[in-house]
């Protein structure tokens, strides 16, 4: 970003020829729009250039914290590139700690009492994981009940509650009354290849699933 603005700079001035990235570059900045070169190397979003400057200092934020005093107790999940990756990496640690196979694990979730981040004190047991940074989509929660309950009306999107993440072994995992909640990293959902899909949730519900099915319910890393 910093190399792109100098850059930018000196070709108003003239210093340098302007080519066809800094030209879109000039062009986003000056329509408060997001730069393609910058857009590569940031996790996928479809937030303007402002809410985007606030996402990118929350994920440097994040980053800093994490490598001078350690894991968060309540991950940002929104802010990591590769999700999945980090999930992948619970169930290969709760495996070489419990010695189960990994072909044969998976994870759940469950929905926390904790509305925000802050709430949390204790850092969850070693192998789970709380995260945050969810919003649901076609659906909001019942905190009173823990469960889904219909939209509030007129309003399209509502955040989550702190999420658990906890990687267990696939014959154990015997879940009812849920719906398997898929996240997205962005409201574009995901393309005809899959990208964009991150993992699925398990919500718990009081009504039939299809309800919600056809409702189009969903969760999101990123608010556009």
């Amino acid at each position: 970003m910093k190399r792109t603005l100098v850059q930018l700079q000196k070709a108003l001035s003239g210093e340098i020829g302007m080519d066809s990235i800094l030209d879109n570059v000039a062009y986003s900045l000056f329509n408060g729009q997001l730069p393609g070169v910058w857009r590569k190397l940031a996790p996928n979003t479809c937030k303007g250039l402002g809410g985007w400057m606030e996402h990118f200092e929350n994920r440097q934020q994040q980053y800093f914290n994490w490598s001078t005093t350690g894991e968060p107790a309540v991950l940002w999940i929104s802010g990591l590139h590769i999700p999945e990756t980090y999930l992948a990496a619970l169930v290969q640690i709760a495996c070489r700690l419990h010695n189960w196979p990994l072909d044969r694990s998976t994870l759940y979730t469950y929905v926390s009492e904790y509305m925000d981040a802050t709430d949390v004190v204790l850092r969850p047991t070693q192998g789970n994981c709380l995260v945050h940074g969810l919003y649901l989509e076609g659906a909001s929660w019942d905190l009173e009940n823990n469960c889904l309950r219909r939209s509030t009306p007129k309003v399209l999107i509502e955040k989550l509650p702190v999420l658990g993440v906890v990687p267990i072994e696939s014959f154990r995992l015997k879940l009812q009354n849920t719906l398997k909640t898929p996240v997205y990293t962005t409201s574009l959902r995901r393309n005809a290849m899959g990208v964009g899909l991150v993992f699925e949730a398990d919500l718990r519900t009081a009504e039939h699933i299809s309800h919600w099915v056809l409702q189009g319910v969903c969760l999101v890393l990123n608010t556009d």
